[in-house]
């Protein structure tokens, strides 16, 4: 707790002992505050006698005060709106970001997934190679086996004439010695 103490202050010509545990200063200043609003009345109006200087300078005192407070309060009740406001927002951005958050693991996740799909289609693209280079030697293979079977086709064919020829021999030697 702080310690109360007493701190004398001259208001309107008269000493006076202000107890409080607030700054000296501040005290000293609130004491020439009030000063200064009785003074400006009681020159305004000499007829005005002390007391009636001092009330009057309370009463607007007062007044400035209540119409603070109004304000203070309306500033308040302004004030409570844009704060309310600020824990909605406060709360939609943390679900944005949730959101945000979310969306980045289902990207990474799907960006897993297409480099996965990326290297199986280059594997497969290096096996439909390896397959075509098959294919090409397999092309080949048949085309020398094609050539090779022609080869032997028209062999078989010569030989086939060869033997008519050889059989139409045959039957010229035969019908010889049959005549002979």
């Amino acid at each position: 707790m702080t310690e109360k103490r007493k701190i004398n202050v001259l208001i309107d010509g008269r000493n006076f002992t202000v107890v409080g545990s607030d700054d000296e200063r501040y005290i000293r200043e609130l004491a020439a505050f009030v000063d200064s609003n009785i003074k400006k009345l009681a020159n305004k109006n000499e007829r005005l006698s002390p007391t009636m200087a001092s009330t009057l300078a309370a009463v607007n005192i007062a007044d400035e005060y209540f119409k603070l407070q109004a304000i203070h309060r309306d500033l308040e009740k302004r004030a409570k709106e844009p704060l309310e406001r600020y824990n909605i927002l406060k709360k939609e951005l943390e679900e944005a970001n949730d959101r945000v958050r979310e969306m980045e693991n289902r990207s990474l996740s799907f960006q897993d997934e297409m480099i996965k799909t990326k290297l199986s289609k280059e594997e497969l693209f290096g096996e439909i190679n390896k397959l075509k280079e098959k294919l090409d030697l397999s092309e080949a293979r048949i085309a020398e086996l094609e050539k090779i079977n022609k080869e032997h086709k028209d062999n078989h064919f010569k030989s086939q004439l060869e033997i008519v020829e050889l059989k139409k021999q045959l039957s010229q030697a035969l019908q010889l010695l049959d005549e002979m």
